[in-house]
């Protein structure tokens, strides 16, 4: 019986879903996409140091090349407790052998800073305590998720605006959305990252006091939003 019984409850779910399908597509309607594009400044930006005694050629250990970029760092403004994390728990282990005999250790660390400036003062820096070993590794944009709310709520508008113009030279209006589709949200300059000036030579005859920041042009990250609606033709 009950069997049945379930077997009757979805017969009839899927005759009301076909009934308001064909209601749906028994109406007059107009379909439009529209696509909405934003471009952003990356505001978090995070960059893979490489502590290694190959730089100095084994003359200063890890742990005071370690030691001689905590306080660079916080020289610069870098709260380090914050934005300064191992990248690897073995990367205190880690260690290589050159020439067969000498063993040189080496540590990886991921700097999260928030602009480019900081950025360029950061690999400068480091390179002046013979820390060279500095890549862009990824940026991101901290108000992401409420960016694409909204370039979906401008793409759902710009499709309604579109239906008017399309509508109003037949003397008729766009109704009601019958049907909305978000159809996706593409990033681009996420992953795919680019800094100029990144691998600048350093002078080692420059001074500490002549350090400029690096002209660092980081790649802007592009949001896109796209829907199709169909809006009931009145």
């Amino acid at each position: 019986m009950k069997r049945i019984a379930l077997l009757m409850f979805f017969c009839a779910t899927v005759f009301i879903g076909n009934a308001q399908t064909k209601n749906f597509i028994d109406k007059p309607y107009l379909e439009t996409s529209a696509l909405y594009t934003a471009t952003v400044v990356p505001d978090k930006i995070f960059l893979s140091i490489l502590i290694t005694e190959a730089d100095t050629k084994g003359k200063t250990s890890v742990e005071e090349l370690e030691n001689k970029m905590a306080a660079k760092l916080q020289s610069l403004g870098i709260d380090i407790k914050k934005q300064l994390t191992l990248e690897d728990l073995a990367s205190n282990f880690q260690k290589y052998f050159l020439r067969k005999k000498d063993v040189l250790k080496n540590k990886s660390y991921t700097l999260l800073v928030y602009d480019a400036e900081t950025a360029g003062k950061v690999i400068l820096g480091l390179e002046s305590i013979d820390i060279s070993n500095v890549q862009l590794a990824k940026t991101e944009y901290s108000k992401l998720e409420e960016l694409k709310i909204e370039l979906r709520e401008k793409a759902v508008a710009k499709a309604k605006t579109q239906a008017e113009a399309l509508l109003k030279p037949l003397d008729q209006k766009a109704g009601k959305a019958l049907y909305i589709s978000d159809m996706n949200t593409n990033l681009r300059g996420v992953f795919n990252t680019r800094a100029r000036g990144i691998n600048m030579a350093y002078d080692k005859a420059m001074q500490e006091s002549d350090f400029q920041p690096l002209d660092i042009d980081f790649e802007k990250i592009t949001v896109e939003s796209s829907v199709t609606v169909y809006f009931e033709i009145l």
